[in-house]
Order: structure tokens, then sequence, then C-alpha cells
């Protein structure tokens, strides 16, 4: 696929020591990390107030990020990169690694989204956990998922990104779990767990790579060694950075752990899906730019993860019932579109990190909003037994509304700034590359606009489908402030900050990191592409409209074809990876057990009682009594002068 994407361009950076608000950068991953060791150690003493710490934590972690962003934004865009060493961590002959920040645009664009939506969730989960026995121990996971995320993006080489990996990993797992009462939630944050182990391996054998050819895993090191790479180990290295991506952002074919991590309260979802792990992945591949630089063939190979990814995120989120599990395929998909667009060099990158930001926003702003209803509707999930909380909780509906209208693209809200600039980019490049990448992004711009639509119409409109009396009656209603005032903020960002972005210049303001971008001509003119994905939305909304307003919404889900099946389950992943890699898994552990218990511990306990049976045998000659020893000595004559006389006949 040589000559397909545009190639990253070389921008030199010099890259100085952290003062000011960026030397201390550090504190805004420690102090969250040393609010969660605080709420664990205090134990059932902190139940009463832990969430006030915990909370206050995150929101002093925003505030130092936003001292560092404007400490940056008083610098020369040249200058916009700081370092601080904390201490050496490994010196070995050939190899030392600091343990040390990074202060950068991109950097301290992930530590603000983070720490801003993380704040969000965290005073709306005090709201929503209110009556949860273990609210303190939920707040300190909280805690550590977000210091772990700060670290991940604030280190300055990929042995300190991989530790804040590897407890963004365990951090899911404990709040994926946190009912873990319910066997089928600790399936599923053991699920996602394995998952992100597979990806993990990529990392480390990556970083490997990476030693064996420029002797460091720092950042800078990397990058400026990456030309010099030969293109096999640039390949190399690049496909194992992306197999970690692909655990970490539930991108094909390690995406089947997404859906079933909807078995975490709602704030975690919230918290996964829209701030910090699948943006992870995303993360890694705008970082790791110079790699995919030096080898087009890893490039391309990130576009189409990104390209499945997002084709098969959309389809799954048109058939689920479960408004989580419609929320978690959307979000599959629309990391896909920040995949692709990585992969096609520093344009694509900064759209990339841009929908990355407008998606924390509004991603957030809907899982909110469906925990509102889940609040309202006893813990309900199924759309097909809502319908008409239109009037019964509006501002949860208005605020939803938002984020809806702006993941769609509707036209001057976020998702038109950023997916469509996306879509836009996958129109450049040379040969078929933007005739296959351009249409499906479009189609699935439209797909996106139809299961979207399908979310709305069936919880907040059409005919009521719950119990309005008697016994198990619903009594729906909006949430308290605690939950509605987090959705209002984050459904004002939804509505306004891809504007916002766009006007102050925020590909310019990553340019000393993604590098200056190659601006290509896409192969059509960007107006009619724009024309041809609003008509394409249009028609999935009316699509929606058609099924699910003039027509009646059954309250039960219908047969549907082959592929409707199939989508409700995943699209069979599940059973693909049993098939593949469980179920000859299994086989390949039965065999070897039973190969060590029949052959090898068959040999060595074999060996052991071939031992003591003779032990028992010489032991039994030697009784002590002297007839028995002369019997010995006359046996062993009679014996000898045998042998004499046969060797002389």
């Amino acid at each position: 696929m040589n000559g397909l994407l545009p190639l990253w361009t070389a921008q030199p950076v010099s890259v100085g020591e952290a003062a000011g608000a960026a030397g201390f950068i550090w504190l805004a991953a420690a102090i969250p990390l040393c609010s969660c060791a605080l709420l664990l150690l205090l134990g059932r003493r902190a139940d009463k107030w832990g969430h006030l710490p915990a909370t206050a934590a995150s929101f002093a972690s925003f505030c130092i990020g936003l001292a560092a962003a404007v400490q940056l934004l008083g610098m020369d865009p040249g200058q916009r990169v700081a370092e601080s060493l904390l201490y050496r961590w490994v010196a070995v002959p050939g190899l030392t690694v600091d343990l040390g920040t990074r202060t950068d645009p991109l950097s301290v664009t992930f530590v603000l989204l983070v720490t801003f939506v993380g704040t969000l969730i965290h005073i709306y989960a005090v709201a929503y956990m209110a009556h949860d026995t273990d609210r303190r121990r939920f707040f300190a996971y909280l805690n550590f998922f977000v210091a772990s995320m700060l670290l991940l993006v604030l280190g300055n080489s990929y042995l300190v990104l991989f530790v804040g990996w590897e407890g963004v990993g365990l951090a899911s797992y404990l709040l994926i779990s946190f009912w873990n009462f319910v066997p089928e939630y600790a399936v599923a944050g053991k699920k996602a767990f394995v998952m992100n182990r597979v990806g993990d391996l990529g990392m480390l054998i990556a970083m490997m790579a990476m030693v064996a050819s420029v002797g460091s895993v720092k950042f800078t090191d990397v990058s400026a060694g990456a030309p010099a790479m030969s293109p096999a180990t640039a390949t190399f290295i690049g496909i194992f950075l992306l197999l970690a991506a692909c655990g970490k952002s539930a991108q094909f074919p390690l995406q089947a752990w997404l859906g079933d991590a909807m078995a975490g309260p709602t704030p975690v979802s919230a918290l996964i899906h829209a701030a910090t792990m699948v943006t992870a992945g995303v993360y890694l591949m705008v970082r790791s730019g110079a790699v995919y630089a030096a080898s087009p063939h890893a490039a391309a190979a990130v576009t189409v993860v990104g390209l499945i990814t997002l084709t098969v995120g959309a389809v799954i989120g048109a058939a689920k019932d479960d408004m989580k599990k419609v929320l978690a395929a959307s979000t599959m998909s629309q990391i896909g579109y920040m995949m692709l667009a990585a992969g096609l060099g520093p344009l694509g990158a900064g759209f990339a990190i841009f929908h990355l930001v407008t998606h924390g926003f509004f991603k957030a702003n809907m899982f909110l909003g469906a925990g509102a209803v889940m609040h309202a509707m006893d813990d309900g999930v199924n759309m097909r037994k809502f319908g008409a909380l239109r009037g019964k909780m509006p501002l949860t509906f208005y605020t939803f509304m938002a984020g809806y209208l702006a993941i769609i693209g509707f036209p001057f809200l976020s998702g038109y700034f950023s997916k469509d600039k996306i879509i836009e980019a996958a129109f450049t490049g040379a040969g078929a590359g933007p005739w296959i990448f351009g249409p499906v992004t479009v189609a699935v711009a439209g797909l996106t606009a139809f299961y979207m639509s399908r979310l709305v119409f069936m919880i907040f409109f059409g005919a009521p489908r719950w119990k309005k009396e008697g016994a198990g009656a619903m009594h729906p209603h909006d949430p308290s402030p605690l939950m509605w005032v987090p959705m209002a903020v984050l459904a004002v960002g939804s509505l306004v900050l891809g504007a916002v972005l766009n006007f102050v210049g925020f590909l310019d303001w990553l340019a000393p990191v993604i590098g200056s971008p190659a601006h290509g001509e896409p192969v059509l003119p960007p107006a009619v592409i724009t024309v041809l994905t609003l008509a394409v939305v249009v028609c999935g909304v009316a699509v929606a409209w058609r099924m699910y307003l003039l027509s009646p919404t059954p309250s039960a889900s219908p047969v549907g074809s082959m592929l409707t099946r199939a989508a409700r389950r995943d699209l069979y992943q599940d059973l693909l990876n049993e098939s593949i890699f469980m179920s000859p898994g299994q086989t390949l552990v039965k065999t070897v057990t039973a190969a060590d218990g029949h052959v090898i511990d068959g040999t060595v306990e074999g060996s052991g009682k071939l031992l003591s049976g003779l032990g028992k045998v010489l032991g039994a000659l030697q009784n002590g009594y002297a007839r028995s020893y002369a019997g010995y000595i006359v046996i062993g004559v009679v014996v000898a002068l045998g042998a004499a006389l046969v060797s002389v006949l």
C-alpha cells in the first residue's frame, strides 16, 4: 500500500526542562493516587465522606493541567515541549530509563479532558452511588483510574506510559466487576482484563524492538531514531504497537470485551468510554507518529483496523436493545474513526485528537443521560420497555439530545467539526484508498444517524411501554442537581466545543507534537463531501423515524434478519474467539496436563518407587544376623568358583 497514505512530516522541536506549572505536572497524577490510597487504607471509617476528597482530587488535577496549558500557551509554539526528571528508574549497560514527565500540547490536552470530564463524572457519581454501601471504595477506584490515565499520557517514555497503561487495565477490571457478587459482572471484568493482556503483549514486544533498534524507549529517542530504522523494523514495531492499541481501545479483533464492560456502574461506563481507557490506544498511535512515518505499511494497517472497527461497531449498535450497549458499540465505532484518521499522517492525527476531545464530551453526556434513565426506570436498560420519557424527564431529554445531535454531525455542532473532518481526510491519498475509505466512512455516518435516532426515538418518543399503574408501576422523573448539572455542562460542550476548537486553531496547538500537516487534496471537493455526508445522515434519521415512530415499537425484540440476529450476538465475536483461541487453548492445556500426569509425573514417581523398592530389598539383606552374613559369604564363594570353573572350561 505504498503511496496510499500521506507521510508524516518531520517537525524539529526544542525540548526543555519543565519549569513552573509544567515542572509540577506530576502532581496531577500523584494527587488522585494519594486520595485512592487514603480511602483504601481508612476503609469503612471514610464511608460517609470518602467521595469528597476523591472529587476534590480530580478537580485539583484539572487545575494543575489548566495551569500547565496556560503556561504552554504563553510560550513560542516551537518551545511548547518540556520534560522533567523525577528519578532514574533503570540504569543498566546499554539502557537508561528515567521516570519523568513530558508536558506538551498533546499530553496537556489529555490531562484537561480526563480531569474535567472525570470531575463531572465524580460529581454525578456522588448521587448515583449514594445508596451503595461501597461508595467509598468505588470513588477510590475512580481516583486510581484517573491517576493511571494521567500517568499514561504524562510519561516521557513508553515504559512510563506502560505503567499507566497497566494501571488503567487494573482499574477497569476493578470497576467493571465492582458488583462482582453478580457472576456475569465478575466474568465481564475478567474478560476485559484478559483481552487487554493480549494487547499488552504487543506493547512489550514493541518496546523490546525499540531497545534493540535505537537503544531506548524514550519518546524523543525513538522519534529521532525512527527515520533510520529499516522498513521491516519500523513495520514490526508499528504492528505490535497497533496490537496494544487494539486491546486497550477495543479495536478489531480485540473488541469483544467492550459491550460486556457495561456491567459496571454507569459512571464507570462514562469514564471508560469518554475520557480514559478507550482513548489510550488513539493516544499511543498519535504519540508514535514517527514510527508510522517510517512504515507506510504499518500506517495502512492502522487505517484498515479503524475502518473495520467503525463499521462493525455501527452494525452492532443498530441491532442492540440495551441502551448502554448501543452507546458502547457507538464508542467502538467512533474510536474506529479516530484510529483510521491516526494512520493518515499529521492532518489525520490532528483530526483524530480533535474528534477524541469532542467525543469525550458528547459520549460522557449520553452515558450519564442513560444512567439518569436507569435511575428513573428501576435500573432498566431495555429500550423496548421505555418510550414517551421526553415529557417525564425533560432535563434528561434536552441534555441527551445535545449529545445525540453532536454525534450524528448536525451542522455546526461538535461532531460536525470533528468527525466530518475525518471523513474528508479519508478521501485524501493516492490509488484506490480514498475510494474505499471515503465512501465507507460516509455510509457509516448514515448508519450512526440511524442507530442513534433509533435510541432516542425508542427512549423518549412514541407511546409509553412501561407500567404506569398498580404493583411495579414506574414513576420516571429527572434526577437531582448533582446528576443533571454535570449532564448540562457536558451538553453545552457537546454543542459548542467543536466550533470553539475550530476557531482557536486546535490543529496549530498540536503541531509541535504531530508535525505540520501535509494538506492533501481530497479526490472530491470538500463541499461535495459535506453535502453527501449530510444527505446520508438525513436518510439514516428518516429510516429510524419511519421504523420507530411512524410504526408502533414492539415491547419484545422481533426475530429480525440473519444480519440482525448476528449483530445482537456481537457478530459472533465471542463464538469466534472461543472457537479459534479458547477451545484449542483448553484442549492444549488438557493435553499438556495429561502428559504431565502420565509421562512426566509417571516417570518421576516410577523412578521413586523403583528406588524405594530396591532400598527395601537391600534393607532386608542387612538384617544383623551373623549366620545370614556367613550364608552370603558361602553363596559368594560358590558363585566365584562357578565363574572360575566356567572360564576354565
